[in-house]
């Protein structure tokens, strides 16, 4: 199946119309592995695509949000970024360069899925459990590694 007609399938599954500012702004974040705000993505698909505004692109992404294709991740410096790897990750977020790299650690989601399991918040159920890490780089040129 073709990205497009991938793309089409993901937006009708979950009620919502292929429109072609949806079909673009999901097809960008889909490529996308840097965590774009809605001004990254307008400026990347504004060439080839001068009809999508700013204003659009941000409704675009409440919508996306809304429907659970793709996720928010705010950081320190309070811009907001998209990501659309729905798959369990957390996130490290670089405080100096303002980069944000996905990570998942099996044994680290374990611990924290036990621990929650074991203490049994009263009065709670857990929908998702995010985990971001904030710090900075020593290297900032270099990805963080877990070893």
């Amino acid at each position: 199946m073709g990205e497009i007609s991938h793309i089409k399938e993901q937006l009708s599954e979950v009620g919502l119309k292929a429109t072609h500012p949806r079909i673009v702004v999901l097809q960008k974040l889909m490529t996308s592995h840097d965590h774009p705000t809605a001004e990254n993505i307008h400026e990347t698909i504004k060439e080839d695509n001068p009809s999508i505004s700013l204003g659009s692109v941000y409704r675009v992404l409440d919508v996306l949000v809304e429907a659970g294709l793709i996720q928010r991740v705010s950081v320190r410096s309070g811009s907001k970024r998209y990501d659309a790897n729905m798959n369990p990750h957390g996130h490290i977020y670089c405080l100096k360069t303002n980069r944000i790299q996905d990570f998942y650690d099996e044994e680290l989601y374990g611990l924290i899925n036990e621990f929650f399991r074991k203490k049994k918040i009263r009065n709670f159920r857990i929908n998702e459990i995010k985990l971001q890490v904030n710090g900075e780089r020593i290297d900032p040129e270099d990805d963080v590694t877990i070893i």
